[in-house]
């Protein structure tokens, strides 16, 4: 699986500052350790970068790929930023992301500078309901990309999944079903899941529960690519093919065959609580691993 780092981003309360300060030795260090811990990619997010983001990306970009090879992702909902970006880059790139609202003016730099892009399955009038609606802004996203001389291997589609804290807008559900459908209604174009929105607003105890179990969920569909914390070394291991059996065990929890909780570990059990949370057959709460 491709693993994309998740930790240059200007949300942080750490990097944030350095991002804006123009410090390129805090970010260097962390681009350095990123690549250590075995990212295939890392993500570079600007956030909106509605002022001078132009600026801002071509000179991260720079100061990242001045101390490791790893392509980056470029992620900002500023297309003059995204060029930028672009320019700078040495190697083909990856568009985080484009949707139906921006691909007019996105697709063709990622024709123009020869970049992979992710495909952000957000429709028009928002976040898609269910698998259906998914398939039907991919389908069109793709044909527009194709018409672009966009071939279907260099598209990413993300189906957006949301916390599952938030009860009333979970779509960890639609989003494995989607997962589902891929291969028939996208063929040659590969998956991405940003993993840990799932477990957004939930306590940081409970948040690498909620990850991994999520991305063993996804395993099953074949996911091809997982944005991920490049420090959380179990999620890692299990990308990279380790602790088959729990995720053997995950998977037969998937489908139907749980195992019963008195035969399992204490650890296993927790998966097994964390997966009935996530398939919508227990309702989240703080304490579902206690309960």
């Amino acid at each position: 699986m491709i693993l994309i780092g998740e930790n240059i981003n200007i949300i942080s309360k750490t990097i944030g500052p350095t991002l804006k300060d123009r410090n390129p030795q805090p970010i260097q260090e962390l681009a350095k350790a990123e690549t250590r811990n075995g990212m295939d990619y890392l993500d570079i997010n600007i956030g909106p970068a509605r002022k001078a983001g132009d600026e801002l990306m071509a000179w991260v970009v720079s100061t990242v790929q001045q101390v490791t090879d790893l392509p980056l992702s470029l992620d900002t909902s500023n297309p003059v930023a995204i060029e930028a970006g672009l320019k700078a880059h040495k190697g083909r790139a990856l568009i985080n992301s484009i949707s139906l609202t921006r691909m007019e003016e996105e697709l063709p730099l990622a024709k123009k500078y020869d970049a992979d892009f992710i495909g952000l399955l957000w429709g028009r009038e928002g976040m898609p309901r269910d698998a259906s609606e998914r398939g039907m802004i991919a389908a069109e996203l793709i044909y527009r990309a194709n018409e672009a001389g966009i071939p279907n291997e260099r598209i990413w589609l993300d189906p957006i999944v949301t916390p599952v804290a938030n009860v009333d807008t979970n779509q960890v559900k639609p989003c494995l079903e989607f997962m589902s459908m891929l291969a028939d209604i996208a063929p040659g174009c590969k998956s991405v899941v940003g993993i840990s929105n799932v477990s957004n607003g939930t306590p940081d105890h409970l948040r690498p529960y909620l990850n991994r179990t999520y991305l063993m969920m996804l395993m099953r569909y074949g996911l091809y690519a997982a944005i991920v914390n490049a420090f959380d070394p179990e999620i890692i291991r299990i990308a990279r093919g380790g602790n088959a059996g729990l995720v053997g065990l995950v998977h037969r929890v998937m489908t139907g065959e749980p195992p019963a909780l008195s035969s399992l570990t204490e650890e296993e059990a927790k998966y097994v609580k964390t997966v009935r949370v996530l398939m919508g057959e227990t309702l989240y709460s703080h304490s579902w691993l206690e309960i």
